[in-house]
């Protein structure tokens, strides 16, 4: 068994992010899992006909991106999700390599909830999706 360690303390500004390139077999995961199987997400021909001209992954694997960047980066183990703000500001295509980057803009020690802005960019740095994670993080047990 691994041990895991409960960060204590956070600073204002600082960051954390994670990448990940995305496929068609993830976007397909993701649709049998979640059971969203809208065709511009899973059909090349359908999603052709529509503004994006070629399939898109699904906003919340964008938003997935987030989450790893929280759960295992910033604030990392032992972070629960209290609120979850998101806007898409562009598609994220199969084949993008997106960068979840998270940054802390507050931290309340005695509540243990931290908010930080939460930004995502594909790999021609075009921001693709804006918001803010609230959490609160777990206590280590004593």
């Amino acid at each position: 068994m691994t041990t895991v360690t409960i960060r204590q303390d956070f600073q204002i500004g600082e960051r954390a992010t994670f990448t990940k390139t995305i496929t068609g077999a993830d976007v397909n995961a993701l649709a049998d899992l979640i059971g969203d199987h809208n065709p511009v997400h899973m059909d090349e021909a359908f999603a052709a006909q529509t503004r994006f001209g070629r399939r898109i992954a699904h906003g919340v694997f964008t938003a997935g991106l987030i989450s790893a960047a929280l759960g295992n980066e910033l604030p990392g183990p032992g972070a629960i999700y209290l609120s979850q703000e998101i806007q898409f500001k562009a598609p994220v295509y199969l084949g993008d390599t997106v960068t979840a980057v998270v940054e802390v803009t507050a931290w309340r020690p005695d509540k243990r909830i931290i908010t930080l802005k939460t930004d995502c960019y594909n790999q021609d740095e075009k921001l693709v999706a804006t918001g803010q994670a609230v959490l609160l993080v777990e206590r280590p047990r004593e």
